[in-house]
């Protein structure tokens, strides 16, 4: 080989040789440095492009695949407890039943340190065993509806507010109770009420319009405030002449009326907000014009069919308590959160005695088991609970 060729292939093994071991050290941190120091490489265009952080739906995903049936079905409770400190009992419920959310009465609260202390107790036997933070609710719409009176600024009731005729009224109030709840570690509220005329002056008109202007106003500031809040009573209760709380009734009107009045606040809000702002509340009424059967908590019908399907909702759907007399009479407990789940309820709020929370719990687990729950059915569900709990909770 003459010379004129050794020089070539020479330097042509120099190059080789150099850019692979400027790609080495260009690809570890020392290395890298060292280029930078002695002016071989830009430092302001050699930094190496750090992966893309995982997307919600990325983190979603993770979290699923890695959930015991147990767990899945935890996350679809919200429950009351009895204590105004985390006993045994509430240890067992978040540890073994693995409980995604906790509603507070008056039961649970006496002073402000006290319920600071019970809400973050909650949430660190919730973080230990699940990883997982939980919903921490309560009713405080203002009016008659109110909890801790002695420690919270009571808004007044809403028809009040609706006779004032100002919406920023009403947000403004929405905006320090806002404060108030998140301070004692609460950071879900079940209101505003979207029915019309609701009886106790809880809603804030008999007027669609007008109720829709006053919902979106407090809506928006629970938004700017970071609070989860939930719209009640879908499909509207305000007709209903009769106590759900005891006894069942009947909305006597047709589908038409329904949807140009009562439904138009949610129809409104759904539209116009994130729905992954805000739960649905699904009341325990029946509406024969929407579904001739059953309640509208346990209705197909109203839940996937309405709600779900022709509002096109995409956030949280939970019923009233399940221990309400209207339905409570219906089915035992262990059967009417499977008929819930079944019908596209993702939550199932059971508020007080922890058997009857228990039977509900084991009731969707089994159903689940023994497939008359399909795994997408639940895990569509917990899609939506992991995303709003990454969302807003984290």
């Amino acid at each position: 080989m003459d010379k004129k060729k050794m020089w070539l292939f020479g330097g042509l093994g120099l190059v080789v040789f150099a850019v692979f071991f400027g790609y080495i050290l260009a690809n570890n941190n020392w290395g890298h440095t060292l280029l930078i120091r002695y002016g071989l490489i830009d430092e302001k265009i050699s930094k190496v492009p750090e992966a893309a952080p995982p997307s919600l739906d990325d983190q979603v995903e993770e979290i699923l695949v890695n959930m015991s049936d147990s767990q899945k079905i935890g996350q679809m409770m919200m429950v009351g407890i009895k204590e105004k400190t985390v006993e045994d009992n509430v240890s067992y419920l978040l540890q073994e039943y693995h409980i995604g959310g906790i509603i507070l009465f008056d039961r649970n609260m006496d002073t402000v340190a006290q319920v600071q202390m019970l809400t973050g107790d909650l949430q660190k036997r919730a973080e230990q065993a699940d990883s997982l933070p939980l919903f921490i609710a309560i009713d405080e719409e203002g009016g008659k509806v109110v909890r801790m009176k002695q420690h919270l600024s009571a808004a007044p009731a809403a028809e009040e507010l609706g006779k004032t005729g100002n919406p920023q009224l009403a947000a403004d109030y929405a905006h320090v109770t806002a404060g108030e709840l998140k301070a004692l570690g609460i950071n879900t509220n079940f209101a505003p009420d979207a029915d019309l005329a609701l009886a106790n002056g809880r809603s804030y008109s008999s007027d669609p319009a007008q109720v829709i202007s006053f919902v979106t106003a407090v809506g928006k500031s629970y938004q700017r405030d970071q609070l989860f809040f939930a719209l009640k009573h879908f499909p509207g209760i305000g007709k209903s002449k009769v106590d759900s709380h005891l006894e069942s009734s009947e909305i006597m009107v047709t589908r038409d009326q329904l949807e140009k009045e009562d439904m138009a606040p949610f129809r409104s809000m759904i539209r116009s907000q994130n729905n992954s702002d805000f739960f649905v509340m699904v009341s325990h009424l029946k509406y024969p014009a929407l579904d001739a059967e059953n309640p509208a908590s346990l209705s197909p019908a109203i839940i996937h069919g309405i709600l779900r399907t022709q509002l096109d909702f995409q956030g949280l759907i939970i019923t009233d308590d399940l221990e309400m007399g209207a339905v409570a009479k219906l089915y035992p407990f262990d059967e009417l959160g499977v008929e819930a789940v079944l019908a596209g309820a993702d939550i199932m709020l059971v508020c007080h005695e922890y058997d009857h929370e228990i039977a509900v719990y084991n009731g969707i687990l089994q159903a689940l088991r023994d497939g008359r729950i399909s795994r997408d059915r639940v895990d569509a569900s917990v899609r939506r609970i992991l995303k709003v709990k990454l969302l807003h909770l984290q």
